[in-house]
């Protein structure tokens, strides 16, 4: 009797589409100004798409940058961190996926300033801009994602 149920329970949870099911949502905190509607909304689209965000107002957003060492030229309107990752700025949900997909030794990514038409802010067809790897040895970033206009 045992053997059947171990081999139903082994069945089962070989059935699972993948370890993301068995962990859960990947949990998300997002520090943002009170007063800052476009952070508000790119947190609400990563909920939306399954991350457990725990969005955190802060009047010194300038203090987990530092501590995050997240480079002041690469510097967005909020930073988020997820795993052990930080999010800094208007960083798309593709990004996002393809970092925690990857895993590559990087301290996070970052979309610089607030690009119109980026997640967050607006719908703008024809936004374009660059999401930079920050690495997590000494170097310089480098762009992980291109975001631009389809063709056609």
């Amino acid at each position: 009797m045992r053997r059947r149920s171990f081999i139903a329970m082994a069945a089962s949870v070989l059935a699972l589409p993948g370890r993301a099911t068995l962990a859960g949502p990947a949990k998300m905190t997002v520090y943002k100004d009170p007063n800052c509607g476009c952070c508000h909304e790119w947190s609400k689209a990563m909920a939306a798409a399954g991350f457990s965000a725990d969005t955190r107002d802060t009047d010194d957003l300038a203090a987990v940058k530092a501590r995050l060492g997240v480079p002041a030229d690469l510097e967005g309107c909020h930073t988020a961190v997820v795993e052990k990752y930080y999010l800094e700025g208007h960083v798309p949900l593709e990004a996002v996926q393809r970092l925690l997909r990857e895993r590559p030794p990087l301290r996070g990514l970052a979309v610089p300033g607030m690009p119109s038409g980026s997640l967050g802010m607006g719908d703008d067809p024809t936004a374009s801009y660059d999401v930079y790897a920050i690495r997590s040895e000494t170097g310089a970033p480098y762009v992980f994602m291109e975001v631009r206009p389809p063709k056609g």
